[in-house]
C-alpha cells in the first residue's frame, strides 16, 4: 500500500505551479523544468496529480479561481450600468498586473481550437466564467446576450493589444464601445 497523498503538499505544490506556469507559459511545458524550478522531481509532480494532463488541468483550474477572486473582490462596489461596467472591467484586465494571465488565457484559447481535449474544458470554462460574471451583473431577458457581447469585444481588443502593445488605440477603440452601450442604454431607458 502506498503512501497517502499529502494534501496540503499537493495544494502548496498547485499554486507554485499555477505561479510557474504565469511566468512561463504552457507552450511545450515539460514536467522536468517545472519539477526543477519547484524543488521537486517529475515522479513527484505525477504522484500528486495522477498525469501531466491533469496536472495542467488543476493549474488552469487554481489560476481560473484566483482571477475570479480578484474580478469579484474588485466588482464589489462597481455601478451595475454596462458603461462602468466595461469600463470597470476594462481598466483592471487591461492593466499591466494582468498581462500573465492574459498570455496564458491566449494560449489555452487558441490552442484548444486545435485540440478541444488538451485541456479537458478549461478553455470553454475560462468563457463561462467570464458569462456568468457580467450575466449576473447585467440581468434582465437579454443578460446573456450582452455578456456575450462584452467578453467578444474585451476578448477581441485584448488580444489585439497583446499582439500589437498598442495600449492608446485599443484603449480608445473601448471607450468608443462603451460610448455606444451607454446610449442604447439611455435609449432603453428613455423607451420604459
Amino acid at each position: 500500500m502506498g503512501r497517502p497523498l499529502d494534501l496540503v503538499r499537493r495544494d502548496v505544490m498547485l499554486g507554485r505551479a499555477a505561479d510557474y506556469v504565469l511566468a512561463n507559459g504552457l507552450a511545450g511545458v515539460s514536467l522536468r523544468p517545472m519539477a526543477e524550478a519547484l524543488d521537486t522531481s517529475p515522479r513527484m509532480l505525477l504522484y500528486d496529480f495522477e498525469s501531466k494532463e491533469k496536472l495542467i488541468s488543476s493549474i488552469l483550474t487554481e489560476i481560473r479561481q484566483r482571477e475570479a477572486t480578484l474580478l469579484s473582490t474588485h466588482l464589489a462596489g462597481v455601478s451595475r450600468s454596462a458603461p462602468d461596467l466595461l469600463r470597470f472591467a476594462w481598466t483592471w484586465i487591461s492593466a499591466p498586473a494582468q498581462e500573465p494571465f492574459l498570455r496564458l488565457f491566449f494560449q489555452v484559447y487558441v490552442d484548444a481550437i486545435s485540440r478541444p481535449d488538451a485541456y479537458g474544458g478549461a478553455a470553454k470554462a475560462m468563457v463561462g466564467d467570464w458569462l456568468d460574471t457580467v450575466s449576473a451583473i447585467v440581468g434582465g431577458p437579454t443578460a446573456e446576450a450582452t455578456a456575450t457581447l462584452f467578453v467578444a469585444v474585451v476578448r477581441g481588443l485584448l488580444l489585439d493589444g497583446q499582439a500589437t502593445g498598442d495600449r492608446t488605440r485599443t484603449n480608445d477603440a473601448m471607450e468608443s464601445f462603451i460610448g455606444l452601450i451607454g446610449r442604447d442604454e439611455t435609449a432603453t431607458n428613455r423607451s420604459r
